[in-house]
């Protein structure tokens, strides 16, 4: 797998990757762009390759050593289809048109924030990761940092919440968004903070990984739902601007759109899509509630059981032994 992964590696480097600033297509996008227009850039190939192979390295690692409770299929699912939304997102023609269209570069955070981060938390990295350590490390450096005090800060619910809407606002209402339109490096960094602020949020809310915060299921919907309510003020405040926010779209005069109409779909794009992402994942806890509720009253069941058979014996003991009356 090392040799494959280097092999992969190899190839992508040798591909040129998108000169983001220097190439702004100003055509309409067309049925055929979804699929010619894929770029490669070894800064995001390079890392979503190497945790693909990491996680079925160490997925292939516990199976060998717990054939018995190997890492569910599901898991490996959803950890897979995060990198998959990633590099659709990151590489596909949804980046190849969000310098032209801010609608497309709405889509590219959403799709970063509501369905390649819950993917890839759903995945239980950390679990996988503790479980594929040998035990000196796991005690030694992973257990740790899991319990520090930076992980506990950067994990709470306060500060993860402040996070996952802090970057949308700034993002999108400050100098940082022209800045990230002509930089690079600014742009990725922009993804990595949307990323990683997504990945804080939705760790305790839908992830199966240990978390120094147990949430109740009724305080992760709440969350969700608080989310929900400001992407969609700010979906609408992005929608009813009255005028272009951005000079980089402006200066394009697209034939084909306006800037405010491409402004007015990226807010609808906001109110409507992730409105209904933070919906689908709100049900996903909802139903993991059930779930667990149903486990509780089956364990409850069987104790009582349990406790009226361990009764029954006892008064049938004490009838036999009890004088008639005739005795």
């Amino acid at each position: 797998m090392a040799a494959i992964g280097s092999l992969a590696a190899g190839a992508w480097l040798a591909l040129p990757a998108r000169a983001f600033a220097d190439e702004v297509p100003t055509a309409a996008p067309t049925p055929v762009d979804s699929l010619v227009h894929w770029s490669f850039d070894p800064s995001l190939q390079v890392p979503a390759v190497l945790a693909a192979l990491a996680y079925l390295w160490a997925t292939r690692r516990v199976a060998l050593g717990h054939p018995a409770n190997p890492v569910p299929r599901s898991r490996v699912v959803s950890f897979l289809g995060g990198l998959a939304v990633i590099e659709y997102a990151l590489q596909g023609p949804v980046d190849y048109y969000e310098a032209t269209l801010f609608a497309d570069h709405m889509l590219q955070h959403l799709l970063l924030m509501m369905v390649a981060a819950p993917l890839l938390v759903m995945g239980a990295p950390i679990t996988l990761a503790l479980r594929a350590a040998s035990p000196g490390f796991r005690a030694r450096w992973l257990l740790p940092l899991l319990r520090s005090r930076p992980i506990r800060l950067a994990s709470h619910p306060v500060v993860t919440s402040s996070l996952f809407a802090g970057v949308l606002w700034v993002a999108h209402f400050s100098s940082i968004y022209e800045l990230t339109l002509e930089n690079d490096t600014l742009h990725n960094l922009e993804h990595l903070a949307f990323l990683t602020a997504a990945l804080l949020f939705w760790w305790p809310m839908v992830g199966r990984d240990p978390s120094p915060w147990r949430l109740s299921h009724p305080v992760r919907l709440l969350l969700v739902l608080l989310q929900m309510a400001q992407g969609a003020f700010l979906g609408v405040a992005v929608m009813n601007a009255p005028a272009p926010l951005y000079a980089h779209y402006a200066a394009l005069h697209l034939a084909w759109i306006t800037a405010l109409g491409d402004q007015q779909l990226a807010g609808a794009i906001m109110w409507g899509a992730g409105g209904l992402g933070f919906l689908a994942v709100g049900l996903v806890i909802f139903y993991d509630w059930m779930r667990v509720e149903e486990e509780a009253a089956v364990r409850i069941d069987a104790r009582l059981d349990r406790e009226e058979r361990a009764r029954t014996p006892a008064a049938l003991d004490g009838a036999e032994t009890r004088p008639g009356p005739e005795g």
